[in-house]
Parts: structure tokens; sequence; C-alpha cells
């Protein structure tokens, strides 16, 4: 588990390639590659990010071991990143005229709608 303000060392795409291809060819458990080739971790049971590794290099093929994951998605990706940009001010004052615009006419069909339902309610009592 990650502690506060701990440091995480970031290692290479070419690194990350050579270590999964390592493990498949040589059929290697986690343990064992973690023994070979970070010897400098305390825990050898601790190989999550190994399994992760190894699952985005059977997903995506070694080009998905490039692409970097850490932080928030960013827009380019298709996901927004952060707050929601601000919209400029003509637009926004559009956009606040249409929806009061939008609010007059949905109730102007409402107050429509209950005269002619009243107006078939009166002409049904006279027959």
């Amino acid at each position: 588990m990650a502690k506060k303000g701990q440091k995480f060392k970031k290692y290479s795409p070419e690194f990350k390639i050579s270590v999964i291809m390592d493990m498949r060819d040589n059929h290697l458990g986690y343990a064992e590659t973690i023994r070979k080739y970070f010897p400098h971790l305390s825990n050898d049971r601790d190989f999550a990010f190994l399994q992760k590794w190894e699952h985005i290099f059977l997903e995506e093929g070694a080009e998905g071991l490039m692409k970097e994951r850490r932080g928030r998605a960013s827009a380019a990706s298709g996901t927004r990143k952060g707050r929601p940009p601000k919209l400029e001010k003509k637009i926004e004052k559009d956009l606040i005229a249409e929806n009061q615009r939008l609010r007059m006419e949905n109730e102007y069909l409402k107050k429509l709608n209950a005269l002619v339902q009243e107006r078939i309610q009166r002409e049904n009592k006279k027959k």
C-alpha cells in the first residue's frame, strides 16, 4: 500500500517490455521476476505493478506500455480533465435566454393543454 508522500520510481517503456518478455519467455513467476529485476524491493509479494504491466502488454501489446498512464486522463484521450472549461459570456447569456424562452413556452403549452381539457370536459357534461 502506498504511503503518504511516497515517491514511486518511473521505469522506461523499454525496461517494462524487456521484463515482461523475459518473464514470458523463461516462464518466470511474479516473485521470481521481482527477485531478478527488483532486488531493492523488500517484499517479493508486492507484484501488482507486474500484473498491471503484463495485462497491458497482453491487451495492447508493447505500444500500450509506451503510453503515460499516471494522473488524470487528458482531453485528447476523449475524457475530460479537471474542471470543465468556462463558457464565453456571450454563449452563456444566449443559453440562459434560450432556457428562459423554453421554460415560458413549456408553461404556455401546459396552460393551453389545461384549457383544452377543461373545454372537452364541459362539452362532455352538456351531452
